[in-house]
């Protein structure tokens, strides 16, 4: 596994909503109606990401979770499968 260029993160995140990149991570805000469903959510997501065995930085306050995601294996840069997380992420929002 190799990290991507940051033209490669762009031209990813350019078709995924809400995602940026910066300090060498991928990340977005989820805001939700209130803390059950914001925790609801993160749950998803801990099964989506130990699937991928690939594990998220989550930060949770309230209603608002911000998921950064970066590979450590490639030297905290961003690789193929925070792609592929934050791509399976969204799509918990369309169930």
């Amino acid at each position: 596994m190799q990290p991507l260029s940051k033209e490669k993160i762009e031209e990813y995140l350019s078709a995924m909503e809400g995602w940026v990149f910066g300090n060498d991570k991928i990340e977005k805000e989820f805001v939700f109606n209130d803390f059950r469903v914001a925790l609801s959510f993160l749950v998803r997501v801990a099964f989506e990401a130990e699937e991928l065995n690939h594990h998220p930085e989550i930060v949770n306050v309230y209603n608002k979770v911000r998921i950064s995601l970066q590979t450590h294996d490639v030297g905290n840069k961003v690789s193929e499968a925070d792609v592929e997380l934050a791509r399976k992420i969204d799509l918990l929002l369309k169930d």
